[in-house]
């Protein structure tokens, strides 16, 4: 079996992505890893709170790698940090890192140089599965996901917080991604077939900041990490 450390960002392809490997029989998945920016202690870019993550990872059923982030972060010392994380993998006996990336070449092109040297493969689950059709899938699949963060230069900010579900879908505005894959929006997932059982989780404050607009969800059944 190939050990495979999966790259978790807290949203919708993530997780869609664990479900896919976890029904490979070939794959041994062995924890996930996240960055976290440690100004606010969220999940980068997602803004999800630390202590969903963890409830996350719990119901994932996997250990869960943290790698903090200075904010604001370069380049180097993203790269810096993820290099650590990949000697870790390696030291771990870990010989592969999961995407959940769907369609940009040069996103995958990226990962795939940050491996080049590091003795690990890079996999793509999810590759150039057409949008429109990979997110009926994850909602008829019992995927369950709430939109974390909306970037209002690409899509009105009053999306933040709704469900993705068909709804949605049907709202979304000509040349939106169904997916977000462009960075239209971001997900926070709480409930599918990843995980042992849904996450209960609060939608709170809506916040916009430097022209995203970010949910605040707050899991109610937290439990010590």
């Amino acid at each position: 079996m190939k050990r495979v450390l999966l790259s978790w960002s807290s949203g919708k392809d993530s997780a869609w992505a664990l479900h896919k490997l976890r029904g490979d029989a070939e794959i041994e998945l062995c924890a996930m890893v996240t960055t976290l920016n440690s100004a606010f202690d969220r999940v980068a870019m997602h803004g999800t709170r630390r202590t969903v993550l963890e409830a996350q990872a719990r119901a994932a059923g996997l250990p869960l790698w943290t790698v903090p982030l200075p904010w604001p972060c370069t380049n180097e010392i993203y790269e810096q940090r993820m290099e650590e994380v990949c000697a870790r993998a390696v030291a771990e006996g870990i010989q592969a890192v999961a995407f959940g990336d769907l369609f940009l070449p040069d996103v995958r092109a990226y990962r795939e140089r940050q491996l080049q040297d590091t003795g690990l493969e890079p996999l793509f689950p999810l590759w150039e599965i057409p949008t429109d059709r990979l997110a009926r899938e994850m909602i008829a699949g019992g995927l369950r996901a709430r939109l974390s963060c909306v970037d209002s230069k690409q899509l009105d900010g009053s999306f933040a917080g709704r469900e993705f579900d068909e709804a949605l879908l049907r709202d979304l505005p000509p040349g939106v991604d169904p997916c977000g894959e462009r960075g239209e929006f971001h997900t926070c997932v709480y409930a599918g077939p990843m995980f042992s059982a849904p996450l209960d989780l609060e939608t709170g404050e809506i916040v916009n900041r430097d022209g995203f607009v970010f949910a605040d969800f707050e899991e109610l059944s937290e439990q010590p990490a």
